[in-house]
């Protein structure tokens, strides 16, 4: 399987660290296309800065679901990439918070998962409660909507965070491990986590480095993400013709890119089509018999 992985901020050494995670997690027969947002900030940290990288994540989408008009990716199959005959059965968004979902979930029939919501059911599969280690204070809040908003806020036991200002995002993990190492060992001592998630692409792998140096389970949100995704499209579970999650209704609009635009219509059209073929024909009267 082919699997698109967006990092949806700017950073192309944040990149760099998804990349090489994802490449350590995904199986054998996975093939990755890592992709960095083509405008945002550096780092999300608020919630404002997340709805810039929505918009972000769902280009990149789009873009990838476009192969030139004859056909965008909602046919209950995969995306066909630009320019060629591969296809994308899965799209991962590469940010802890997860930018634009559930909403990007709308847009095309591949499954689409974020790493917020793969850590948070791998951490709920090991544990009761979990906690969370943040790269800032000013994510908190944006987090503690993430948790509650798909439903985990009953098992959260703690939000740790770094309080200093970062050098660079690229160095994080070298610049303050064992400030990290420490976090999750107070998440554990002192606020009950069963589990540690790391949260946030700047982290990606260091769950790998500190194998053994805490108590208790360390969920990577970006492993998290490729074995989750794996997994949803190995289900092959069907997709969303009906229901919230169906592409959006048909209505005028203007000023989108044209992969947008297309990703869309191509949407709308296949819910279209589903809708058209339940009519039912009614039956033609029988003839009387002479």
């Amino acid at each position: 399987m082919r699997l698109l992985v967006i990092n949806p901020n700017i950073s192309d050494d944040v990149t760099a660290l998804i990349e090489a995670e994802a490449l350590r997690s995904a199986g054998p027969d996975t093939e990755l296309i890592v992709r960095t947002a083509g405008h945002g900030v550096e780092y999300i940290e608020t919630r404002f800065e997340s709805l810039i990288a929505a918009g972000a994540v769902a280009e990149l989408i789009a873009e990838y679901a476009h192969d030139g008009g004859a056909g965008l990716g909602r046919d209950g199959a995969s995306l066909t990439l630009e320019g060629g005959p591969a296809a994308v059965d899965g799209v991962v968004v590469a940010a802890f918070g997860d930018p634009g979902m559930p909403a990007l979930k709308e847009l095309v029939d591949v499954p689409v998962i974020g790493i917020t919501e793969a850590a948070l059911c791998a951490a709920a599969l090991q544990g009761h409660r979990f906690s969370i280690i943040a790269i800032s204070d000013r994510i908190q809040a944006w987090y503690l909507d993430c948790v509650e908003r798909f439903g985990f806020a009953g098992r959260l036991a703690s939000i740790r965070s770094i309080n200093q200002s970062l050098n660079s995002i690229g160095s994080v993990q070298a610049d303050f491990k064992e400030t990290l190492l420490a976090l999750s060992r107070q998440a554990v001592a002192e606020d009950g986590a069963d589990v540690v998630i790391l949260a946030g692409a700047p982290l990606a792998g260091l769950a790998r480095e500190l194998e053994g140096q805490i108590p208790v389970p360390v969920v990577d949100g970006i492993s998290a993400g490729i074995r989750m995704t794996e997994a949803i499209v190995a289900l092959k579970s069907g997709v969303h013709r009906g229901g919230s999650f169906a592409a959006p209704p048909v209505k005028r609009r203007q000023g989108l890119s044209e992969n947008l635009d297309a990703a869309l219509t191509a949407a709308q059209s296949a819910v279209q089509s589903v809708h058209l073929s339940s009519v039912p024909v009614p039956a033609t009267p029988a003839l009387p018999s002479r």
